[in-house]
């Protein structure tokens, strides 16, 4: 019997290097019952895939500290759900208190994707001594923490190694500086005390790095690094004690003070990269009002259970997903689903954890709580799509890792090519230096992880959620896209389109229609009655109702007798028609369903029913065919009513007549003539059809089985949110291009330029400081280039009047 496999995205706070995240895969990736592990250095978190019956979270938790990172468990709302329960847990232990910290010490407030410490009045502050940090490195700090930390490392490093270059050949010869050095010292002497600092301070995250991904059997970027100021620093520290010669401190100090200044304007701009995940990780208020024994107490969210009775006053957020069951009001989604305007809640009516009460108050029993609720299941859905690897980000992993071993071995043949050439070996040195720092694969890293970031967060802020990187390349290559009819492009009920009179006024035998209809239970006859009150057309009350199954009914109103139904119905009752017969005719072949009025025997009118577009339907059609994508309809309407709606909104090709089952085969025909398709889709019968094209949509107001199985959840059921995946899908796709290309590209350039080459022709040298400023302003013009992606333009709903059914008065004379 197969593996039952769980995921759960945990914490791995620490992470300064693009790099970094190949400790965490390797070594979890090769402990009991992990399955995957997709590690990302901008969200500092891991997605991990792993069979619950031979690991837990806590397992996965203590590995992830055994790397040397900080974890505290799963990256979640911490005032919602309990890092270290298991995913879809309870949102607390029954009697309400959580697990101490990691090391055993106070509990931690749990770093949200950002790494940021999500700080709460009823969560206690993190203990100075996590502070500190566990094993070298600086656990549990957050971002902005770990930015301010490299840029006091930076500080330090660029302060001290002025006077190092001062007193340094290249001051003494280069810039003519001559004052002897303090103490009577010897310039590399006084060099050396200087370079302590550097090296034992500023420099050591490099080491303690270095160290991670050696006992992770593992190469990164702080290998090179490493490596780089190492040997720089320790040669020139024999040379000092063995009585003095050509040193180069500066070179070592200054390459330390340049990586560092370079990755402190990186992590500023990455950390930029997760605005999304760090505001949907702070929706959710930290304390929630539950009325228990007729009274209301105010608890932490994270003790809300399931059936609990909350009170929501107005401006208040609410805490977690429930059933309202008492009150009436206006309910803001937009931060959880993107929906602008806030939507009418009455008893009976659903309710979404972290949206906002804004006018009356509400009592709402609380169904889902947290791990279970929908924006901790929406959290875990963008982390997760995050945290996965477009296929050209899995080869650049591994590219990465070679280019670690390449920059290693090419370091050591500059060495050796230099010193056969003749050279002195502090200058083969200092070439062997230059290319290990110049190659430095950290570029490479970012490229695409920053670009997903800010694409997938671009998306949550529409309401539009990829599953994963894989679904956001594939949007960007679509071609043409399928929509369902019913549900997707249009509402799904009918609408009333059209009202054709004869002899009386609209208004009169819509009142007569409605009055009847009231007493009638069938959708059509809800449809006009609905109509009638939009317009406000006197209520009238009907008495007498008969129901005619399968025609239509009849009733007195206001001393009036009516007839409501088909041509049947009439021609039973005795009524002529006359020139209201073609217009119903007319209706009927355009796709419409027609119900006849008859008012005293006489013919009055035809009112005619259809399933309305959405209102942005139109709007979205006309998105894609800008484009450059296909638009097809699926129907299982007849072709009249398949080809109307398809008129209306513009759409390419409308295929009707299509049963449930078959849907999955027309997407099997269509990818046979196209590169990429893309079905969107709402109900049980669209699942196959979502799994056989090349990317499945789902309307958000489907059924769970479509969301699914589909590839991208359109939260706000809107179809103007298709042209925006795809934007946002081509728009990452193409950064994902140009990071890669930049960062491939320097390299190909920069090693051969580093190692001497071009020396002997063009006296073209680079120095180990020039290299890191180079090697460090590539991983900075990457970031930034992913975070210029969230000025993307997004296709935009046009204003336009609410459509009205269109009103016709058929020619005289009427008919009797």
């Amino acid at each position: 019997m197969a593996s039952q496999q769980t995921t759960a995205v945990l914490e791995v706070a620490g992470v300064h290097w693009a790099s970094e995240k190949a400790p965490v895969e390797r070594v979890l990736g090769r402990r009991p019952g992990v399955l995957t592990v997709d590690a990302n250095p901008v969200s500092q978190t891991a997605t991990v895939t792993y069979d619950p019956a031979r690991t837990s979270v806590a397992d996965l938790a203590a590995w992830i500290r055994d790397c040397g990172y900080h974890c505290d468990g799963q990256s979640v709302p911490q005032h919602v759900c309990d890092p270290a329960a298991e995913p879809h847990g309870r949102a607390a232990r029954p009697d309400g208190h959580r697990r101490e910290g990691s090391d055993g010490g106070a509990p931690h407030d749990h770093a949200g994707a950002d790494g940021r410490v999500a700080a709460h009045g009823d969560h206690p502050a993190m203990a100075p001594q996590d502070a500190m940090g566990h094993g070298g490195h600086h656990a549990g700090m957050s971002m902005d923490d770990m930015t301010r930390d490299m840029r006091t490392r930076f500080l330090v490093a660029a302060l001290l190694s002025i006077p190092i270059l001062l007193w340094s050949p290249i001051g003494r010869e280069v810039l003519g500086f001559t004052t002897p050095a303090p103490f009577g010292l010897r310039d590399d002497v006084f060099s050396l005390i200087l370079s302590l600092p550097v090296t034992f301070y500023s420099a050591w995250i490099f080491f303690a790095g270095a160290w991670r991904a050696l006992r992770g059997r593992t190469l990164d970027m702080m290998v090179l690094v490493a490596v780089a100021v190492g040997a720089g620093w320790g040669y020139s520290v024999v040379i000092t004690l063995t009585g003095g010669g050509e040193v180069f401190y500066e070179a070592a100090t200054v390459l330390t003070a340049f990586v560092l200044l370079g990755h402190w304007f990186e992590m500023r701009a990455r950390g930029g990269a997760n605005d999304a995940i760090r505001t949907l990780l702070e929706l959710a208020p930290p304390r929630a009002v539950v009325i228990r024994d007729g009274q209301p107490a105010e608890v932490p969210t994270a003790e809300v259970v399931v059936g609990d009775l909350l009170l929501v006053r107005p401006g208040a957020k609410i805490p977690v997903d429930g059933t309202v069951e008492d009150g009436d009001s206006e309910v803001d989604e937009s931060m959880v689903t993107g929906e602008s305007l806030p939507v009418h809640k009455a008893p009976g009516d659903a309710i979404i954890g972290a949206s906002v009460n804004t006018t009356g108050t509400l009592r709402v029993r609380a169904t889902k709580v947290g791990s279970d609720t929908a924006l901790a299941q929406i959290v875990a859905m963008v982390q997760k799509a995050q945290n996965s690897k477009a296929p050209g980000q899995r080869l650049a992993d591994r590219a990465a890792f070679w280019l670690v071993l390449v920059a290693l071995l090419g370091g050591g043949l500059t060495l050796a090519v230099w010193l056969l050439a003749g050279a002195s070996f502090a200058t083969a040195m200092l070439f062997a230096i230059t290319v290990v720092v110049i190659t430095c694969p950290d570029a490479l890293g970012l490229a695409t992880p920053t670009a997903i970031m800010v694409g997938t967060g671009l998306g949550a802020r529409r309401g539009v959620l990829f599953k994963n990187a894989t679904a956001l390349e594939t949007a960007a290559r679509i071609d043409t896209v399928v929509m369902d009819k019913t549900g997707t492009l249009t509402k799904g009920e009918p609408e009333v389109t059209d009202v054709v009179v004869d002899g009386l006024e609209p208004d009169d035998v819509l009142a007569l229609a409605a009055a009847v209809e009231r007493e009638s239970e069938h959708p059509l006859a809800a449809a006009i009655a609905r109509h009638a009150d939009t317009l406000g057309v006197p209520a009238l009350t009907a008495s007498g109702f008969r129901n005619v199954p399968g025609h239509g009914a009849s009733a007195e109103v206001a001393g009036r007798r009516v007839l409501l139904g088909n041509a049947t119905l009439m021609a039973d009752e005795g009524v002529d028609l006359g020139t209201l017969a073609a217009r119903q005719d007319e209706l009927a072949r355009s796709g419409r369903t027609a119900v006849l009025v008859a008012v005293d025997g006489r013919a009055a009118g035809v009112i005619a029913l259809a399933d309305a577009p959405r209102a942005t339907s139109a709007a979205a059609v006309a998105a894609l065919h800008e484009a450059g994508v296909e638009v097809v309809m699926l129907s299982g309407d007849n072709e009249a009513t398949a080809r109307r709606i398809a008129g209306q909104l513009g759409v390419d090709t409308a295929i009707a007549d299509v049963l449930p089952g078959d849907k999955a085969a027309k997407i099997t025909e269509l990818q046979r003539s196209s590169e990429r398709v893309a079905m969107v889709g709402d109900g049980v019968n669209d699942a196959p059809a979502l799994a056989t094209a090349d990317l499945g949509i789902a309307i958000g107001a489907g059924t769970d089985v479509a969301i699914e199985t589909a590839d991208v959840v359109l939260m706000r059921s809107d179809p103007l949110d298709v042209p925006t995946a795809l934007t946002i899908g081509r728009g990452t796709l193409r950064k994902m291009r140009q990071n890669l290309g930049w960062a491939v590209g320097y390299n190909a350039i920069a090693l051969p330029i580093a190692a001497g080459v071009f020396e002997p022709a063009f006296g073209l040298v680079l120095r180990p400081e020039i290299a890191a400023l180079s090697m460090s302003g590539s991983s900075f013009l990457v970031a930034v280039n992913a975070l210029l992606l969230k000025r993307l333009r997004l296709p935009a709903a046009p204003e336009a009047p609410t459509a009205q059914a269109a009103t016709v008065r058929s020619p005289e004379p009427s008919v009797g």
